[in-house]
């Protein structure tokens, strides 16, 4: 198909860049007969765009003659394009959006059990590709028109909308939905769109960014399953690396426990470093027993002491320290950490506190 029709923008661009030569040539020729700049650019705008007001000067001259002609020819051909590329841009835009949106909306009408992303930010970006790679059904949800375009680049199902809207929500099918994940930067809007999307689908999985502690109870009360705080997540990688570095490095960097990692998310398993926290309510508890209080959410499978050996397949006597660094797996890595992280609970017998 001709270059003409496919690329309006390009054919915009050109017919801007021939008629700033024009101008400008056209300009420097009467400036060249001893015209000032100012009475050039007038003489040069009236004969492009066929005004007709009269010549500001006369056109006495075989010189200024041909300028003139030369002007008239490639001004008023170089305006004619470059006003049919202007149309043309506005009219392909509008044709675009009024088509690209019914076909974003007819492909979401065909799906059943996918999931939604709301927000393309740098959360966004990386989720939405992880879940294609999973092969899971994915649309985005975003308000903003460059990141719009960015997601469908990318090959991403994208529906532009404001997320907050019960009526949007339902335009990318949230009662079909399987599960909803909102990872906007503003704790507030994923609060509200955490429940609209609760009292539009009861049954639907949310999953919600927080960037506040504070929020996290908020997001849960919401209605919220469950609630990421990537602040929090990135300062316990950290201290992770600065405590335990080798385990971290086995665990994390290598391309078996890579692969091992893969395998326990596909059994829907996660495998967590946890520093055992002093005065916790499970430091100086055996395995067993922190196991079977937490009714088996989690197995611990390493120890790494404080004082720097490891122990691995440890036995279920054995007890964890203050300072300790326990590898886990479980089914998630936000209950391990809520499990270690909990404090000893303080009981009062008259004057006595235990």
């Amino acid at each position: 198909m001709n270059s003409l029709v496919i690329y309006p923008s390009r054919n915009l661009i050109r017919g801007a860049l021939f008629m700033l030569v024009v101008w400008t040539a056209a300009t420097a020729a009467y400036c060249y007969a001893g015209w000032s700049f100012q009475d050039a650019l007038y003489m040069v705008t009236l004969t492009v765009f066929t005004v007709g007001y009269g010549e500001v000067h006369p056109i006495d001259t075989m010189y200024l003659h041909i300028v003139t002609m030369t002007t008239m020819a490639f001004g008023c051909t170089g305006m004619i394009f470059l006003t049919g590329a202007v149309i043309q841009f506005m009219t392909f835009n509008s044709l675009q959006q009024i088509l690209g949106g019914r076909r974003v909306h007819n492909e979401i009408e065909k799906l059943k059990n996918h999931v939604i992303v709301c927000g393309y930010g740098r959360m966004g970006v990386e989720l939405a590709k992880a879940l294609r790679d999973g092969r899971a059904a994915v649309v985005v949800l975003e308000q903003d028109d460059r990141r719009v375009a960015e997601a469908r680049e990318a090959g991403h199902l994208c529906f532009q909308g404001d997320a907050t809207n019960e009526d949007t929500l339902r335009d990318v099918g949230i009662e079909r939905a399987q599960a909803l994940a909102s990872v906007l930067p503003n704790d507030a809007t994923n609060v509200f769109i955490t429940l609209s999307a609760r009292n539009l689908n009861s049954d639907i999985k949310i999953i919600a960014r927080g960037d506040a502690v504070s929020t996290e109870r908020k997001l849960l009360h919401a209605g919220a399953n469950k609630v990421v705080l990537p602040t929090h997540i990135g300062a316990e990688r950290i201290a992770e690396m600065l405590l335990f570095p080798e385990t971290s490095r086995l665990i994390r960097e290598s391309a078996q426990m890579r692969d091992l990692d893969r395998s326990l998310r596909g059994l829907g398993l996660v495998m967590e470093v946890v520093v055992v926290p002093e005065n916790g309510a499970l430091t100086d508890l055996t395995i067993e027993e922190i196991e079977a209080r937490n009714n088996g959410a989690f197995y611990i499978v390493q120890i790494n002491r404080r004082e720097g050996h490891s122990v691995a397949a440890p036995d279920k006597s054995t007890r964890v320290h203050a300072g300790d660094g326990v590898v886990a797996v479980g089914r998630s890595g936000q209950v391990v950490n809520a499990a270690f992280a909990a404090s000893r609970e303080k009981v009062r017998a008259g004057r006595t506190l235990f």
